[in-house]
């Protein structure tokens, strides 16, 4: 970056317009999918029209899917006669368990809830009544799976999508979610005389305002006061980031700075969240000096922003920053989900420039090949990421409650139904969490960006492959040669655990990989002083021979607590002696402190 782009530090801004100065250190590249005649502009109006009924999804991809599994199902008599079998006895049973005299009666004998499955986790769903109408249920679910599975000839996508589309349907009609069928429900409405319904009727209406509205009810928590508290300084701003440094805690730390890049579809403050879980807090206590990036929330005005831009404006001015503040010091670079993805890139083609500028590089729930990036995949194909350009394409940005709605129905058992449940038929609120109040706080998506991200890793898997282009150039995993600390989460729907394992066999590097209990983000905030925390974790070197996931799951030791105590002594083993700390911000005439964090960027909406 230039020394005028660097000037750009201490710019004041009430709000920064115009939108970014994007391109300036790239070559010029066309935006995706630009209209380039009134007939393009014609469809890109109609798609964009059709995604505000769809939810963003593609139909055409998803008749495709259907009609892929249906015509392949209707020319398979084998299957079809499979499946007759299965359905007769499946009834038989039922109906024979039916019949049986009370005092003979099993609890789920015919079918169990899986162990993530938490709809029928209640005492009273074990009342014979309503335990057959559960297991009735479970069984036709359990049906359509083995229809829409093992299919010859059906491509392995359209079958994943036909089962997701089935198991999205099947979840509506869950017993839980009626009241006549709901054991909870009907015992709420016994103790309460009806009440229930009036609380769930206040708690809709109260949605439905905020819907209206945009503004959603107020709550405890509050960036600045009680969720992102640690103290610190914005000590570098430009159009897309502010870069915080944490004051320090401890009279020594260790000389080599941490910088975090969290991911910018959400608020960086999930790894500052109350004092009792802030990963922030911890690694300050623990004698570090702390960098972190808040990214600015982009607005139509930034839709050519590209995914070039956020490298160049983002990890990398915040590694040319923190080199005047700590000059001479490699970096422990850390990356957390598309942070982790972005700073992959920017390592590898550091290694090259700058090959001493990393001392250690951390990943955080992130992946590197897409190849098996799980339900999310589902998504992300030719017909819907050119579906998704289209409603980019007119709003300028992804906008929050699209990305949302695409992450809640992978678990729309957890996310949706559960707390329409609660919400609406128990007429109960779930107390708000730190991390729910966080996971609500999301933010909009540049729409080339986007684009870009979704063509270039997810669709042509170009970073894995290295066909993926830093200033013209391709650029290799392979030239990764710091020490790597990975982090994979068991339930991750949207980082599964063995696609972030594959950064094994890409980089070139001692890699120690931490698989940890929990999902995405309840699997990385894993405080200490909470109990149920446990990881597995292994460090294989780069000349040694490689071991696959599923041989890594029996051979990497088990232990309890939180995986932080790990990192820490992962970034100790990599780190010199203690010294003084730095000044905030750095010193003399070069001193960039600008105001007190959490800064400005993460207040915007």
């Amino acid at each position: 970056m230039t020394s005028e782009a660097m000037d750009s530090k201490v710019v004041p801004f009430e709000p920064v317009k115009p939108p970014l100065q994007v391109g300036a250190a790239v070559p010029a590249v066309p935006a995706p999918s630009e209209p380039v005649s009134a007939f393009d502009v014609i469809d890109h109006l109609a798609h964009a029209m059709i995604a505000r009924w769809t939810g963003g999804l593609s139909p055409a991809a998803l008749t495709l899917a259907l009609l892929d599994w249906q015509l392949h199902l209707a020319i398979s008599p084998g299957k079809q006669l499979t499946l007759a079998r299965g359905a007769i006895r499946d009834a038989m049973q039922f109906f024979e368990t039916l019949a049986n005299p009370h005092p003979v009666y099993r609890t789920w004998g015919l079918i169990a809830p899986a162990p993530t499955d938490r709809r029928f986790s209640e005492p009273d769903w074990e009342l014979p009544a309503f335990n057959m109408l559960a297991q009735a249920f479970l069984l036709t679910e359990q049906w359509w799976q083995s229809a829409t599975t093992d299919v010859h000839g059906v491509a392995r996508q359209d079958a994943a999508i036909a089962d997701f589309a089935i198991r999205q349907w099947l979840d509506v009609l869950a017993p839980t979610n009626f009241a006549l069928t709901n054991p909870e429900v009907l015992r709420k409405i016994i103790e309460t005389g009806g009440g229930n319904f009036v609380g769930g009727l206040h708690n809709w209406l109260e949605d439905w305002k905020a819907l209206v509205t945009g503004h959603g009810p107020e709550h405890r928590f509050v960036v600045g006061q009680n969720v992102a508290v640690t103290k610190g300084k914005v000590v570098y701003r430009n159009e897309l980031i502010e870069l915080i440094q944490y004051s320090p805690t401890t009279s020594q730390v260790r000389p080599e700075p941490i910088l975090i890049g969290p991911a910018w579809i959400m608020k960086y403050y999930i790894l500052d969240l109350s004092p009792h879980n802030s990963l922030v807090r911890f690694l300050v206590e623990s004698g570090f000096t702390v960098f972190m990036i808040s990214w600015r929330n982009p607005t139509p005005e930034d839709r050519n922003v590209s995914l070039e831009d956020y490298r160049r404006l983002g990890v990398d001015a915040a590694i040319e920053a923190i080199g005047r503040i700590a000059p001479g010091q490699p970096i422990h670079a850390t990356g957390y989900c598309l942070g982790g993805t972005l700073l992959s890139i920017a390592a590898a083609r550091l290694s090259k420039e700058k090959p001493d500028c990393l001392r250690t590089v951390t990943l955080l729930a992130a992946q590197t090949d897409f190849t098996e990036a799980g339900e999310l995949t589902l998504f992300i194909n030719e017909s819907q990421v050119s579906f998704l350009e289209d409603m980019m394409w007119q709003r300028g940005v992804l906008e929050t409650t699209q990305m949302a709605g695409a992450f809640q129905m992978l678990r729309s058992n957890d996310l949706i139904w559960s707390r329409m449940i609660r919400d609406y038929l128990i007429g109960e609120r779930q107390p708000l969490s730190d991390l729910m109040a966080w996971n609500a706080d999301a933010t909009r998506m540049p729409y080339r960006m986007h684009s870009e991200y979704l063509r270039q890793l997810f669709l042509d898997n170009e970073l894995a492959e290295g066909r993926y282009r830093v200033d013209g150039k391709p650029i290799s995993l392979s030239d990764l040669h710091a020490p790597m600390f990975v982090v994979g989460t068991l339930r991750d729907h949207v980082a599964p655990w063995k696609s972030t394992f594959k950064i094994h066999f890409l980089a070139d590097a001692d890699t120690t990989f931490v698989l940890t209990n929990g999902g995405h983000n309840a699997g990385v905030v894993a405080a200490p002083n909470e109990p149920w925390h446990s990881y597995q974790v292994l460090t294989e070197l780069k000349d040694g021979l490689y071991i696959g996931p599923d041989e890594w799951l029996k051979v990497a030791p088990k232990r309890e607590g939180s995986w932080w105590h790990e990192w820490v002594a992962f970034l100790n083993a990599h780190s010199g002696e203690p010294v003084a700390p730095s000044p905030m911000g750095g010193a003399g005439k070069d001193a960039t402190a600008l105001e007190d964090a959490p800064g400005r960027y993460v207040l915007q909406h």
